[in-house]
């Protein structure tokens, strides 16, 4: 075998595994240095930047997803002369469609799960009696700003760059499978994490990747992702991920009566066997649904290491 081989590809491109190497290296190498400038000086401004605070987690959402962006533009377009749109976060033809599309079904997956658990027992719901409207009403709006930030940057990282140029080489099997394991680490340290999570946090891997594969752009997966966590936080009092610091005082409060293994207890039914099934069945319906489909643009830029010409 000849050694540029190894490098290049028939194209004369950098393979797909390099370019996905070089992408993690130049994100983590800047959102370490952007992440560090941010909290200096936030600290210098005297502003409450401690860990786990709805600021913190804000700012450490919008920096990763302005770095991964970036880094994502500059690899597609000096290792594989694509343009800015070919990431699928630019206002192309059915964006907005796909964007409703993805909140609906991901509404539709946490009422699921949230279906679920209740008819066996585990979970019910009352409305809010503790907090004010007042109270209810900013946690509503405040953490639907931070789980956009959230969700903008999680789906830039793991099905951005990385997963797309991974597909662009005829290997979308393996962009899933190391996205998901991935995005199941990066919870590992998450409060109360258990074995069920961390699959079910694989497993939403692989949802999001095949809601991207029908699609090809972002805003599909970014609907699902941002209506699944702010349905399950600030809707329905359900920890999120483990977290409940930014959802204090939600329009409905849980009551969760377990067992852990179907409602996912203090970490939210993200832990339980509730949440599997439910991932389930959405994986299924995406894939199946007919009306899911890539424009003829983003098919193009996103099928193949050589879009065409007409695109390109």
């Amino acid at each position: 075998m000849k050694i540029e081989k190894i490098f290049f590809n028939e194209f004369g491109r950098l393979r797909s595994g390099w370019r996905f190497a070089i992408f993690l290296l130049l994100f983590v190498f800047f959102g370490v240095l952007f992440g560090y400038a941010a909290e200096f000086l936030l600290t210098k401004l005297a502003v409450d930047f401690s860990q786990g605070s709805a600021l913190y987690i804000l700012v450490n959402g919008f920096i990763s997803f302005a770095t991964a962006l970036l880094i994502g533009w500059l690899c597609g377009k000096y290792l594989e002369s694509l343009p800015f749109r070919a990431l699928g976060c630019w206002f192309t033809k059915n964006w907005l469609k796909d964007l409703v599309f993805g909140v609906a079904l991901g509404a539709i997956a946490l009422l699921i799960a949230a279906f679920i658990a209740f008819v066996f027992g585990g979970l019910s719901f009352q409305f809010n009696q503790t907090h004010g409207q007042s109270a209810i009403l900013l946690t509503l709006g405040v953490s639907l700003i931070v789980f956009i930030a959230g969700a903008a940057f999680e789906e830039m990282l793991f099905r951005g760059y990385i997963f797309q140029t991974l597909a662009r080489a005829k290997l979308a099997w393996l962009a899933i499978a190391l996205t998901s394991l991935f995005f199941a680490v990066a919870h590992l340290t998450n409060s109360n994490a258990n074995y069920i999570s961390t699959f079910n946090t694989a497993l939403a891997g692989v949802w999001f990747g095949v809601a991207y594969l029908k699609t090809r752009t972002l805003w599909f997966v970014f609907g699902l992702h941002l209506a699944w966590n702010w349905f399950q936080g600030a809707v329905f009092g359900i920890e999120v991920s483990g977290i409940k610091s930014l959802t204090t005082a939600p329009l409905f409060q849980e009551i969760d009566s377990g067992p852990i293994w179907l409602t996912g207890e203090s970490y939210g039914i993200e832990g339980g066997i509730a949440c599997t099934f439910a991932l389930t069945i959405s994986i299924l319906l995406i894939w199946f649904l007919p009306f899911l489909k890539p424009t003829g643009e983003m098919l193009a830029l996103t099928d193949s290491e050589i879009p065409k010409q007409t695109i390109a």
